[in-house]
């Protein structure tokens, strides 16, 4: 009997490839009415045979290849739906449940997708397919796919702690501090900073579409540790500070002005996160002997959340400096949120 099994086994699937291959070795025009014709000869199969789960899975997923080469999704769904709904107990059914939100996503309906995905992961144990988790393929879409920041952190937070060997920890960390800043849920924004910048690569790791993550992340950790007592409430009270301590050559003020957390000192060309554009040097350098002087407005190319005083006299090398002042967008703070900042020096007239 066991014999019989075994040869039924490979027979059948000698049968199910040679279908295959004449699929794939068909014209174009053919190959509708081919596929056709073997969806017949395997349903046939698969209503008149008594097979095992192997052997079903097989024939559910041929004939779901089938349907998928010639881009009817919506057959593909209707066969993988009827039959999860028809064989509850059948063990592959998060893999053909996996299958149909592919169709789906692949038709652009992404909401019914993303449901189908979620499905799995909450109702249907994993299983691993020709090697590879059907949770973890979820959870890849889903983080694609998925529109609200509540349930990205979701899925961020159960790929880290469920598959740490198949992603990347580091950037993962890095974007769920993200979600969580479009969540307002700031302080678990925090933690995930600083859980970020612990991971031995996190200063060189270079994230896609995040070119400054490393510099974001510290001056977020950085500004959150910091007294914060150098911020001005508005714009207007911050340049007026800072004109009248250059008129007065009161360079202790400046320095009480300067941003405490990643004051830069650079020029135009030069990168932020040089260490050599970090300045610690006091103003009380740079003013002893100079006659420094400032524009009485601001330059046309500030906004509503830059700002920049142009400066001249500092120095007979490069003489034009201009002050950079910025809002500060920091909402876990409502009393420091929408304050202004001397963030930093640019050297040299503007390129």
């Amino acid at each position: 009997m066991k014999f019989q099994k075994s040869l039924f086994s490979s027979l059948l699937i000698t049968f199910i490839l040679l279908l295959a291959l004449t699929v794939t070795g068909c014209g174009k025009n053919k190959k509708i009415n081919t596929i056709s014709d073997n969806q017949k000869q395997l349903k046939n199969i698969l209503d008149t045979q008594k097979l095992d789960p192997k052997q079903r899975y097989t024939i559910i997923y041929q004939m779901a290849q089938n349907l998928f080469s010639t881009e009817d999704y919506q057959g593909a769904i209707l066969l993988l739906t009827d039959w999860v709904e028809n064989n509850p107990d059948d063990m592959y059914n998060s893999y053909w449940l996996l299958m149909t939100a592919n169709a789906y996503r692949a038709t652009g309906a992404e909401p019914v997708a993303e449901y189908y995905f979620d499905r799995i992961l909450r109702k249907c144990p994993d299983l691993l397919v020709k090697g590879k988790s059907v949770h973890f393929s979820c959870l890849q879409n889903l983080i694609q796919i998925s529109k609200t920041p509540a349930n990205r952190i979701k899925y961020f937070n159960e790929l880290i702690s469920r598959f740490p060997e198949e992603v990347n920890t580091t950037e993962l960390y890095y974007r769920l501090a993200l979600e969580y800043e479009n969540d307002n849920q700031w302080n678990q924004a925090l933690k995930a900073c600083a859980t970020f910048l612990e991971q031995p690569d996190a200063s060189t790791l270079q994230i896609p579409g995040e070119p400054d993550a490393y510099k974001n992340a510290r001056h977020l950790i950085d500004f959150n540790n910091s007294p914060k007592d150098w911020t001005f409430e508005s714009l207007q009270e911050l340049e007026s500070a800072v004109k009248t301590a250059i008129r007065n050559y009161n360079w202790r003020a400046l320095d009480r002005y300067k941003a405490k957390v990643n004051f830069f000192h650079m020029s135009w060309k030069q990168d932020e996160n040089d260490a050599n554009s970090m300045s610690e040097s006091s103003m009380h350098d740079w003013m002893r002997g100079n006659r420094i002087r400032y524009s009485e407005t601001l330059d046309e190319t500030s906004n509503p959340n830059e700002a920049y005083l142009r400066t001249w006299g500092w120095s007979n090398y490069v003489s034009v400096w201009y002050l950079y002042f910025r809002k500060i967008d920091f909402p876990l703070d409502p009393d420091i949120n929408g304050n202004w900042e001397w963030a930093g020096i640019y050297v040299g007239n503007r390129l």
